[in-house]
């Protein structure tokens, strides 16, 4: 009988001793199947030695299933305590309960063989059969005085894969997974999240060092919302280093003044003022494509702030991805293509069909990109399932190797 835990660290797979400790069994079986644990923080690590999980700050933190059907006056179970039943192996699962007769939700994972300072006073009810290494994480984890680990560790979920006990009457199983509570929000804000990194005796003169990292990390945290939200092509896209962005044009300024213009400072690949979709009015500003980087740059050096058509223009160097990868339809592929593209036919097209067609390819993307996503949905649902499989079985061979011994 085992209970698969995923936690920010890996995988966790439990074998339950349900003929030794079948109250204790119960009650974490039951607590897991309503989510009890979901989110829940692995709050105190105490280095080879054991890691306590419970969390206080949620409402009925400590309280055992029991006392969450009936009412707090069983919201604690007695003791099963099995002289059999010892702390000899690395993984050993138990209550923590703080005194005789009283456990409820709270338990321990050891993190090293031969704890005999804890036999006999606690129910032990399960041993862990996979998942060691992510005990190692665990107990590597830097902590602070109170054992709380200064990057965050938590359940995310708990998949029971064998249980022999039937479901209470009034057990309510909830959706999803319990939404975390303003303590814990409050909490969370002092330790680091699980994507970043622990920076141990850091050398002081290099706080500017650390602050750009931070902040290269906050810029590709945005970037990745922006790719999943579909405004940016990848969340690794850079503006391209050969086209420049010119602005407050005169309306009445045409590409090929551009070109003429800027072409005396390279070979020009592309030139396209943007306008308006409907009618076709110029917006006063465009991109201009160079062939090479050194070009664009000096083209940058001599083109800004001059004259044309009555306008100063101003000119810098484009911060728009909007052309790159699969989104490409004005300028030519910035992502290495190499030209080989179609070339764009720039002005033997109406700009209600430049609109229809722009169009049609955001849709088609679009609809490729949710069926490329359902895809990998399944895909990950399958893995999951078959190695939600691969665990039942050798829990089942578990089992009857230990009813045999």
């Amino acid at each position: 009988m085992s209970v698969l835990i995923e936690t920010s660290k890996g995988d966790i797979v439990i074998d339950l001793f349900i003929k030794e400790a079948p109250n204790a069994s119960k009650n974490f079986l039951k607590l897991c199947k309503i989510k009890h644990y979901n989110r829940c923080r692995i709050g105190d690590v105490q280095r080879d030695f054991v890691c306590t999980i419970a969390d206080p700050l949620r409402p009925g933190g400590n309280t055992s299933v029991y006392g969450i059907l009936y009412g707090d006056q069983a919201r604690f179970f007695d003791d099963e305590i099995k002289p059999n039943l010892r702390h000899k192996r690395k993984g050993t699962v138990a209550m923590a309960n703080t005194a005789v007769n009283q456990n409820a939700a709270k338990f321990y994972i050891t993190l090293r063989d031969d704890i005999d300072y804890l036999d006999e006073k606690h129910t032990i009810f399960g041993q862990v059969e996979e998942g060691f290494d992510v005990l190692d994480k665990i107990n590597d984890a830097y902590t602070n005085d109170e054992g709380v680990p200064y990057q965050d560790i938590r359940i995310h979920h708990t998949i029971i894969l064998d249980d022999p006990f039937p479901d209470p009457d009034r057990l309510e199983v909830p959706n999803a997974s319990p939404l975390l509570t303003k303590e814990e929000e409050a909490e969370d804000l002092r330790t680091l999240r699980e994507d970043e990194e622990v920076i141990v005796d850091e050398d002081p003169s290099k706080e500017e060092e650390r602050q750009e990292k931070m902040a290269e990390k906050a810029a590709q945290g945005r970037a990745e919302i922006l790719e999943m939200i579909g405004d940016l092509p990848s969340a690794n896209a850079k503006p391209p280093e050969h086209v420049l962005f010119v602005c407050k044009l005169n309306p009445v300024t045409k590409e090929d003044d551009l070109e003429i213009i800027f072409g005396r400072f390279g070979k020009i690949k592309s030139c396209e003022i943007i306008r308006d979709r409907k009618t076709g009015d110029s917006l006063q500003y465009a991109f201009i494509e160079y062939s090479s980087k050194k070009e664009c740059e000096n083209a940058y050096l001599k083109m800004d702030n001059v004259l044309i058509d009555d306008r100063r223009i101003h000119v810098d160097f484009s911060q728009s991805v909007s052309k790159v990868g699969k989104y490409s339809r004005g300028l030519s592929n910035f992502m290495g293509d190499g030209g080989k593209r179609e070339p764009e036919r720039r002005h033997d097209r109406s700009n209600n069909d430049r609109y229809n067609n722009d169009r049609h390819d955001k849709h088609s993307d679009r609809n490729n990109d949710r069926g490329t996503k359902r895809n990998r949905s399944r895909s990950r649902s399958r893995e999951r399932e078959r190695e939600k499989e691969r665990h039942r079985s050798r829990s089942r061979s578990r089992d009857r190797e230990r009813e045999k011994d």
